[in-house]
């Protein structure tokens, strides 16, 4: 399980931006995961409520925000782009195989609601 580690990196990340800018209250924190990020949504959510409760006042009533950032494959062959998850690496258009992922295995901390 992974996701605890990504949930202490990012409190770590937000407990440092809310003593940076004097923060009295982080109220939430929206995240963005990829599609193919590996990180089971559900799993966040339930390590993120569990550590938090382990932090400064500042985080312990965050609540975690998820947006999803699909997959998508481009093709070196055809230029075209595709879903990555319905087709996989090979193009659906013209059958190549020089594809590349250009989204959908990004974690990032997009926003924080704060006090």
């Amino acid at each position: 399980m992974h996701e605890l580690g990504i949930v202490f990196h990012a409190l770590d990340r937000v407990q440092r931006l809310a003593e940076e800018n004097e923060l009295t209250k982080i109220a939430s924190v929206t995240m963005q995961f990829g599609e193919v990020s590996g990180v089971i949504t559900e799993e966040m959510v339930k390590c993120w409520n569990w550590a938090v409760k382990k932090r400064p006042p500042v985080l312990q009533e965050a609540e975690l925000k998820i947006e999803d950032i699909p997959a998508i494959t481009f093709c070196e062959d055809c230029r075209r782009e595709y879903p990555t998850l319905r087709f996989g690496k090979t193009c659906p258009y013209c059958q190549g195989p020089n594809t590349y992922l250009v989204q959908g295995n990004e974690i990032n901390i997009k926003e924080l609601e704060a006090y």
